[in-house]
């Protein structure tokens, strides 16, 4: 666990090491998280929003092998191609893959948590997720066991990673060399994964009060 802890609060330092050993490789390395974060119902805790971020501080540095233009069209495939990946598990082995009330990977409370966004949000839910860690790697999924039509998924889908990627990569590339934001990066980066959670407390707080005055 403090591996892990160490590479979320640190993930500045990591990733320059990764840029200066590999090059452009990182870009490969890049994708392949974000892919997966988005992509993979088993790994919906990766520090999307955190990495996306501290990409585009890197980029801006000088000296550094990583070009904004390309970060950003790089991790927008990775984010599109993930939750396409997702939906089409969801459409073809969803309801199977959560049949067993007990799996330890396959949480339905992380399936209920999608499905209420789902039911205040419609098909927005698919961007609106991109903000928001645990129901973003969930909602293309739930899309797909939903059998919402891949068309109308797609155009939410490109639509959220454009956004999504596009909104963290500039905010890095543009404020994360400031000297205060290098000098509080732990807390900037904290408060990130803090305000991405918002929405997700907000709604179990409101389901929550909605089930006591029942």
């Amino acid at each position: 666990m403090d591996f892990f802890v160490d590479i979320f609060l640190h993930i500045d330092q990591h990733l320059i090491t990764l840029v200066q050993e590999y090059h452009g490789w990182t870009y490969a390395l890049l994708f392949l998280i974000i892919f997966c974060e988005t992509g993979l119902v088993v790994l919906p805790f990766l520090p999307g929003d955190s990495l996306l971020f501290v990409s585009g501080a890197v980029a801006s540095l000088p000296g550094m092998p990583l070009e904004i233009s390309l970060l950003i069209l790089v991790l927008f495939s990775a984010a599109v191609l993930g939750d396409s990946c997702n939906y089409l598990m969801g459409h073809s082995f969803g309801k199977r893959l959560f049949s067993k009330p007990d799996s330890r990977i396959f949480r339905h409370s992380h399936l209920e948590k999608t499905h209420h966004f789902f039911q205040k949000y419609g098909g927005k839910t698919i961007i609106i997720a991109r903000f928001v860690p645990v129901v973003r790697t969930f909602a293309p999924f739930v899309a797909g066991m939903g059998r919402m039509s891949y068309y109308t998924f797609m155009i939410y889908n490109l639509a959220g990673a454009l956004f999504w990627v596009s909104l963290f990569c500039m905010a890095g590339y543009f404020f994360g060399n400031i000297p205060f934001v290098q000098q509080n990066l732990e807390l900037f980066l904290i408060s990130i994964v803090l305000v991405s959670l918002c929405p997700a407390l907000i709604e179990y707080i409101r389901i929550k009060n909605k089930q006591t005055a029942v």
